[in-house]
């Protein structure tokens, strides 16, 4: 990564944090849901929209933390 993709990332990330973390608690997780199905509303199944990747990373943090401290989803 360049200096400056790093500075476009650092001017950025102020309004992206709000919609893309880790989520470490119940309220934190609810809230990537809760993006996740904005997502898909607007995404489908179009591979090539503009945001698929973005929901593709949602999908992965909600389904890691699915993982970690929702057993029975883990297990199924």
């Amino acid at each position: 990564m360049t200096t400056t993709e790093l500075e476009t990332v650092e001017h950025l990330w102020p309004s992206l944090s709000t919609l893309l973390f880790v989520p470490h608690t119940e309220i934190e997780y609810n809230r990537l849901v809760q993006t996740l199905d904005a997502l898909i509303d607007v995404v489908g199944e179009e591979g090539t929209h503009p945001l698929a990747s973005f929901m593709e990373v949602i999908g992965v943090l909600i389904e890691e933390y699915e993982n970690q401290y929702v057993p029975e989803i883990a297990d199924a």
